[in-house]
């Protein structure tokens, strides 16, 4: 069993910065991807910015210089900095994980999901 937990969420003003954190934790597993997608009322899932585990990182173009994904020295957690937060910028924010799972002569990759926290920007 693996379990995402995400904090960091809250109510900013526009302007404002957040960060947040997902630490994924369980039975054994070395990390292949993590990130966060987010989602708005009325709008599709969409991702937002997201780190292998080589370091290389994707990210929407909608926060592209203005957020900053990055992993922990302990390489299950994850960071999202946000900073110049827009109102648009609203919305539940997810962590993500892609972990792959070795025990004998099995090996597989399982994709995993936090219960998300809001975000919230006010103008």
């Amino acid at each position: 069993q693996v379990q995402l937990v995400e904090s960091g969420g809250g109510l900013v003003q526009a302007g404002g910065s957040l960060r947040l954190s997902c630490t994924a934790s369980g039975s054994a597993f070395s990390v292949n991807v993590m990130g966060w997608y987010r989602q708005a009322p009325g709008k599709q899932r969409e991702l937002v910015a997201s780190i292998t585990s080589g370091g290389e990182t994707t990210y929407s173009e909608s926060v592209k210089g203005r957020f900053t994904i990055s992993r922990g020295n302990a390489k299950n957690t994850v960071y999202l900095q946000m900073n110049s937060l827009k109102p648009e910028d609203t919305a539940v924010y997810c962590c993500n994980a892609d972990l792959a799972h070795v025990g004998g002569a099995v090996y597989y990759t399982q994709n995993y999901w936090g219960q998300g926290t809001q975000v919230t920007v006010s103008s």
